[in-house]
């Protein structure tokens, strides 16, 4: 596992994804979403080891003396004397200590005498302010609770280490690019400048547009790709809808248990964890994350938009079986559970110990109750069926008694809160890439001189927060650079 957690809104709830996500930066993304998983590489721990800050629990009630721990790491190798600060910032899972050993960010610190620090999102990972994640702990998460976490932590450390007056630039993917954003937005005396990398600032209930570039990112790699992959889900849909097919179906996915199909919730659950294998890959397609698979085959849109070519395996319903199974093969998965109701029994679980603990109960939480990002699949332009946002809509009364009103109106507030697209700030800088889903919520086009867009053609959601490699895109390399010449310009204004 190469990297977790930082960057990379999840994009289903099922096994694979989960397993697929190992390679994520820890950025879990679940439901509406993609990404995370609860597993967490403690291979740079011994190199930079965890450290503890008293955090608020409640930033927002004076009366509140509550506190607890928070996790952070630090790297100072390459500060200077009178150097800038960096500040990663944690999403929705645990904070992976690799990023303080490598990454894009460690780059420009080197080059600009920056010291480095990374805090952990509260409820994730390590941090948790709370006994359990019961609804009722629940309360005390939100992007409003972390930006106020983030604006403490800057505040003390600060003072303790004399970098009160030294410019801070906050960094962050996927999530904590929006974070990033917000932070400079909403405490601009507290940071100087943020790269908000693969940042979805606009909150909205429906995220049909999700699968739509999906659609546009199979197809750049074969025209035919998406038509075929139509033409399976549509079969899939239609078998669905004869019990008689279920002992087939079972077989051919590798299902762990026998389909049972009783509600429309069983339906949608299944045909949107399959759909994962290519949200998954489109998503990251091609980055630097150690996404390796068979024999070293990068899986990749070329990948699975070969297989769905190959007549070898059958028809394309046939093929789209052989996607699962490649997938499974690749992360030793056994069998698939693609059951809803075991990930209904998962998600309810709200013990610190339970299976949905390290990001993905906590991530739907905040889809529930600040930004939806359902991907659903009420578009005609897309290849996939059966999982419209209804089906979304419905876990979030089913995890947290939150209705479809509440999570309108929540959604309404976040954009109210944060501006949505139309964010009036200075010094952030917006990289996202075409092969990306989520750039479809993101800032592609500058806002004003001071809050340029690097829109990246041909890379996949945060290309630009890894490691370098040779073969890397022209247009990615340039817009690393790009990124360095603006935080250089920032940093003497």
């Amino acid at each position: 596992m190469a990297f977790q957690q930082t960057c990379g809104l999840p994009v289903c709830k099922a096994t694979i994804c989960f397993l697929l996500t190992l390679f994520v930066l820890g950025e879990g993304h679940f439901k509406g979403c993609r990404k995370f998983t609860g597993v967490q590489d403690t291979r740079h721990e011994d190199v930079f080891k965890e450290q503890w800050f008293t955090q608020k629990l409640d930033h927002f009630d004076g009366a509140d003396s509550r506190v607890w721990k928070q996790r952070y790491f630090v790297n100072d190798a390459f500060y200077k004397p009178g150097g800038p600060v960096f500040l990663m910032i944690g999403g929705e899972g645990p904070a992976n200590p690799a990023w303080m050993e490598s990454g894009t960010w460690l780059t420009y610190a080197e080059k600009l005498g920056a010291l480095c620090l990374m805090l952990e999102h509260r409820f994730y990972g390590n941090s948790h302010p709370t006994v359990d994640l019961s609804t009722d702990s629940l309360r005390f998460l939100s992007s409003r609770q972390a930006l106020a976490d983030l604006a403490h932590f800057r505040t003390e450390i600060g003072e303790a280490k004399g970098l009160s007056n030294r410019k801070w630039v906050a960094f962050g993917g996927s999530y904590p690019g929006s974070l990033a954003a917000w932070f400079r937005l909403k405490y601009p005396h507290l940071v100087h400048a943020s790269v908000a990398t693969s940042a979805p600032v606009h909150a909205t209930v429906n995220f049909p547009e999700y699968l739509e570039v999906v659609w546009r990112s199979l197809a750049s790699e074969n025209a035919e790709c998406p038509l075929l992959v139509k033409k399976a889900s549509d079969t899939l849909v239609e078998r669905l809808k004869d019990p008689k097919t279920y002992d087939n179906i079972t077989k051919d996915f590798q299902l762990c248990s026998k389909l049972q199909i009783q509600t429309e919730m069983d339906s949608a659950y299944f045909l949107e964890t399959l759909a994962g294998n290519f949200m998954d890959v489109v998503q990251y397609n091609e980055d630097n994350r150690g996404f390796e698979g068979l024999m070293g085959t990068n899986i990749t849109i070329q990948v699975l938009c070969g297989v769905m070519a190959d007549t070898s395996f059958g028809d394309p319903y046939a093929r789209y079986a052989a996607v699962t199974r490649l997938m499974m093969e690749t992360f030793s998965i056994n069998c698939l559970d693609a059951s809803f109701s075991s990930n209904l029994k998962a998600m309810t679980n709200t013990s610190w110990d339970g299976p949905a603990a390290s990001g993905g109960r906590q991530w739907v939480y905040q889809t529930c109750t600040e930004f939806g990002f359902y991907q659903s699949t009420d578009s005609p332009n897309q290849p996939f069926a059966g999982f419209p946002l209804p089906y979304h809509v419905k876990q979030c009364m089913d995890y947290f008694n939150v209705s479809a009103e509440q999570l309108a109106e929540a959604i309404v507030q976040t954009n109210e809160y944060y501006g949505g697209y139309d964010i009036r700030s200075s010094r952030i800088v917006f990289p996202n890439g075409s092969i990306d889903p989520w750039h479809a919520l993101g800032i592609t086009q500058d806002i004003t001189a001071y809050l340029p867009a690097v829109f990246i053609k041909g890379t996949a959601h945060c290309a630009n927060m890894y490691p370098a490699r040779p073969q890397d895109l022209p247009q990615l390399t340039l817009a690393r650079d790009h990124v360095f010449l603006l935080l250089q310009q920032w940093l003497k204004q």
